[in-house]
């Protein structure tokens, strides 16, 4: 065999077989069920080209796009965004208040001789998106006044919207939030399972098998301006996310995700799954409503 034993083909091909999935959270599928929520149902006060046929679809195929970053052929692009699709909250609220920005919570972390990467980055990969997508947004209403083509900026937005679902989609999840991502570690009184098997089964197999858009579009919100700070909103959205935590592991014991499922199990994951579009949709519309505010003056008071 060109070199390389019978023996050790077979060891490689197994070892290629049993490595175990990555945590995509909702995979393909719920992230698309997700993303074409939150931009199908955005209100008449958004620009139209947000909100058409065209736009709803490239916001649908990009949902799951940075989860098509996470791949060995390209391993340093990998490895650093990898900690943005997660926030272990358990070791990040043991270091004080999340400040808003990254590289400070990054100071602080590597000064309490840990590692950024290990605790997760995902709230603040969100807010800088979102950012973005006002900052486009805000241009796209510059060029608009100046009868200038918008063109370019629309594609631009539209990439933002698309790349900034996905993470919104992550933070619906629960096992996104916690230290318990893949199999319960620590004491365990309640004999949750520890194979590390659960993340993907949840929002892998489950999802794809049993839910559906008309699911899950009957438990989104009413559509919503986020008042007050963006970031501070975010944050408080993740810890509902994890306050569910537990519940997934509880439906797992009861075989909630093997097949079918439960109607109980069916019944929860739609409504992650809608949390997850209304906050996208929600968070897209006040991008929208911001990029009116006028730019602060850098210089103003120096």
């Amino acid at each position: 065999m060109g070199g390389i034993g019978w023996a050790a083909a077979a060891a490689l091909v197994v070892g290629l077989v049993v490595q175990p999935e990555p945590a995509f959270a909702w995979g393909n599928e719920g992230h698309r069920i997700i993303s074409r929520l939150a931009a199908t149902t955005l209100p008449e006060s958004v620009p139209g080209f947000l909100r058409s046929e065209a736009a709803v679809a490239e916001i649908e195929y990009l949902g799951p796009e940075p989860d098509r970053w996470r791949s060995r052929a390209e391993p340093e692009l990998s490895a650093a965004q990898a900690p943005e699709h997660f926030i272990d909250l358990e070791p990040a609220d043991a270091l004080g208040p999340l400040p808003r920005n990254r590289l400070d919570f990054e100071a602080k972390v590597f000064a309490a001789g840990q590692r950024p990467e290990k605790i997760g980055l995902q709230p603040w990969e969100a807010t800088e998106v979102w950012e973005r997508l006002k900052a486009a947004l805000r241009e796209y209403r510059t060029l608009s006044a100046a009868g200038k083509s918008t063109k370019e900026v629309e594609a631009a937005a539209l990439f933002y919207a698309g790349w900034l679902g996905h993470y919104v989609g992550d933070a619906s999840q629960p096992l996104h939030t916690t230290i318990q991502y893949n199999g319960w570690t620590g004491p365990n009184p309640n004999g949750y399972t520890t194979e590390h098997q659960i993340h993907w089964q949840f929002e892998g197999p489950f999802v794809a098998a049993n839910e559906h858009e008309a699911d899950v579009r009957p438990m989104m919100t009413a559509p919503k301006v986020i008042e007050g700070d963006i970031f501070d909103s975010y944050v408080k959205y993740l810890r509902q996310t994890s306050t569910y935590v537990e519940k997934v592991y509880q439906l797992e014991k009861a075989g909630g995700f093997v097949g079918a499922g439960s109607g109980e199990s069916r019944e929860f994951t739609a409504a992650r799954l809608a949390a997850g579009a209304s906050m996208l949709r929600d968070m897209i519309l006040t991008a929208w409503v911001d990029s009116a505010q006028p730019v602060p003056d850098p210089y103003a008071g120096k």
